[in-house]
């Protein structure tokens, strides 16, 4: 019965010591410090803007610019497609990285 515990008690230990170590690398990552890789965040590069005019919507510049609607999404990545107002700057060339 002793060594059952014991087991218990040690395999509850490295689970709990795994999760800490996870914490951690997933705080560090989230601030740059270690580099690794995880969660690297992609760099916009816009090569020619468009400023919304009153009626615009995300379909009608896709359509306009001729560009795909995935590909639009990323180049705008935190544009709200219902709420794009007239004078908005909206990317409609570039990449990312």
């Amino acid at each position: 019965m002793a060594k059952a515990n014991k087991r218990a008690a040690v395999f509850s230990n490295t689970i709990l010591v795994l999760s800490v170590l996870l914490i951690l690398i997933s705080m560090a990552e989230s601030r740059g410090i270690l580099g690794i890789g995880f969660g690297k965040q992609a760099t916009l590069v816009c090569n020619q803007v468009y400023g919304a005019q009153s009626g615009d919507s995300c379909f009608s510049v896709t359509q306009t610019f001729n560009l795909t609607s995935e590909f639009f999404n990323a180049i705008n990545p935190n544009l709200v497609c219902n709420k794009i107002f007239v004078g908005q700057w909206l990317c409609v060339n570039g990449f990312v990285i």
